[in-house]
């Protein structure tokens, strides 16, 4: 919690202030205030606390003010897609698309492809990375199950490959930071090791391993990151239970091994909370059973967000998007979110009953802890950049500040 100032503490100059019920690091403040200068803010907290300050603009605002939403997991929006992007700005096209409502940080996440492939996405990202539009690259594959693939080709599947790991990490120039892995596949432990050695979270997904490999991997990748005092401490699970074998009395398999870890404190797990991919029921289970600050609210966006129905691509597939679901094109297999971030918080909220500053956090502070950013984004307190959302009381988007400034429409 911010504290106020000695009685002879200076004036402090703002230049935006703004005001009303907010969710901070202490929870939901009724009458707050965030005091905005230089990109960065300066003080929030209880109105009644705030240090004596003059402001060039103040924002009084009727709704709620969120932290910048955080997405660790997004392939695209708007049209565009990180992984078929032909130029960096079609890549912009959706960085703006979830900026605009409410992502002001956000992970690009690329789908398994041949390796020359990947080298020259990575490139490319990694220079939107140092541009600042984006917080980080995420790879997702290609060291995957076949037989849990969900969305990805199976052509380019391959075993693990610590040195092509290593390869990309250099090419991203310190922007990769998660890939999916699956436990079980040949030269898991070498990737897992390399991945925490180059500063990127080791995320399992994909997998039809067993409750025992998953459990195995999680503590591996753990013990890894452990000793290589990278951006986190733990893990992530690639969205709990898609993409893993389901499921059964006589075989857990990997999803309730991950819920496990959650519980106990060693592995944040992704959860897809948009009422395509998991049941409200399931999401209200993770919040129930996992540890505060080991749940991570994520997208899985495909270009199909915040457009129409049609024919969409992602990676090497073709995509068809009805009634707001996307599958693969003549296959069930669903293939990627349509959400942005903020309605993926709205059905965790009001269909799934998870209390809104939790839900809030697991889309912003938690995200930032795993991309190790949390003293930068994910809080409105002192000294971060200056990312807010404003929204309406259905949690939808009026405003939405970055380093500042008011993300056009």
């Amino acid at each position: 919690m911010s504290t106020s100032p000695s009685p002879h503490s200076s004036t402090v100059t703002a230049e935006l202030v703004v005001r009303g019920s907010a969710v901070l690091e202490q929870g939901l403040v009724p009458e707050a205030l965030v005091l905005i200068a230089g990109g960065d803010i300066l003080w929030a907290g209880p109105a009644a606390h705030a240090p004596q300050h003059q402001a060039r603009r103040t924002l009084v605002h009727d709704g709620l003010i969120l932290p910048g939403l955080v997405d660790l997991h997004c392939h695209g929006g708007g049209g565009a897609s990180f992984p078929d992007a032909a130029t960096a700005e079609d890549m912009l096209t959706a960085v703006r698309e979830h900026r605009r409502h409410g992502t002001t940080s956000l992970v690009a996440s690329l789908v398994t492809a041949d390796a020359a492939t990947l080298r020259s996405r990575v490139a490319d990202l990694a220079q939107l990375a140092a541009d600042g539009e984006i917080a980080a690259i995420h790879l997702e594959g290609p060291f995957l199950s076949v037989e849990r693939r969900g969305a990805q080709n199976p052509e380019h599947i391959t075993d693990g490959d610590a040195e092509l790991v290593r390869e990309l990490a250099r090419l991203a120039g310190g922007a990769l930071a998660t890939m999916t892995v699956a436990p079980e596949v040949r030269g898991a432990d070498q990737v897992i090791e390399a991945l925490s050695a180059t500063g990127a979270v080791p995320s399992l997904g994909h997998t039809d391993g067993t409750s025992a490999q998953m459990t195995h991997a999680i503590g591996h990748a753990r013990d890894s990151l452990r000793r290589a005092h990278g951006r986190s401490a733990l893990p992530t699970a690639t969205h709990l239970f898609n993409g893993m074998r389901p499921i059964h009395h006589r075989d857990p398999g990997p999803a309730l091994a991950a819920l496990d870890a959650a519980a106990s404190g060693d592995l944040v797990v992704e959860v897809i909370a948009d009422g395509v991919h998991l049941d409200a029921r399931t999401v209200a289970h993770v919040f129930a059973i996992a540890g505060e600050q080991n749940v991570v609210l994520v997208t899985d966006a495909m270009a199909a967000a915040g457009m129409p129905e049609g024919q969409y691509r992602l990676g090497a597939l073709e995509v068809t998007v009805e009634a707001g679901v996307a599958t693969l094109t003549g296959a069930s297999a669903i293939a990627g979110g349509t959400a942005h971030l903020l309605d993926v918080v709205r059905f965790a909220v009001t269909e799934a009953g998870v209390d809104l500053v939790r839900a809030v956090r697991a889309a912003s502070s938690v995200p930032a802890a795993v991309l190790g950013m949390q003293d930068r984004i994910g809080v409105l307190a002192a000294g971060r950049r200056a990312d807010a959302v404003l929204v309406d009381p259905e949690l939808a988007p009026v405003t939405v500040l970055r380093a500042g400034a008011v993300v056009a429409d």
